[in-house]
């Protein structure tokens, strides 16, 4: 079982042309934000963020609410993505998913939330916020 928090806010799922220079508004006054990750690939830049921080010129996916497991997971953890990951998949949920140091991160889309955090907690997960 995982502690899960529903951060507050819809989030976008962002998508700029390789080579982009990220939008300074990404970077600057982030204290105030719970969650901007950036991946950076030869194909283009993955952003996510809150919705009124979508880059302007980004393809910008159907908004998305963000879930984050509040324990530390640490890196040996086995299985704990996935514990969240199948029951949605059950659940006919979508999900991106990313991961830091210390935690994981789902976001599923806003439309589907209350079944999303319903299997979650059919899965024996307690989901807060």
């Amino acid at each position: 079982m995982l502690d899960i928090a529903l951060l507050p806010g819809d989030y976008a799922v962002c998508r700029l042309a390789a080579g982009t220079t990220l939008p300074y508004a990404l970077s600057s006054g982030l204290r105030d934000i719970d969650v901007v990750t950036v991946s950076w690939t030869s194909d283009g830049i993955s952003v996510i963020c809150p919705t009124d921080r979508a880059p302007a010129q980004a393809v910008v996916e159907t908004v998305w609410r963000c879930l984050r497991v509040t324990a530390p997971v640490g890196m040996a953890a086995i299985g704990s993505l996935a514990a969240l990951v199948d029951p949605l998949a059950e659940a006919r949920v979508s999900v991106v998913t990313f991961s830091t140091f210390d935690t994981d991160y789902l976001l599923v889309p806003a439309v589907r939330l209350t079944e999303g955090t319903a299997a979650l907690q059919r899965a024996g997960h307690r989901v807060t916020g």
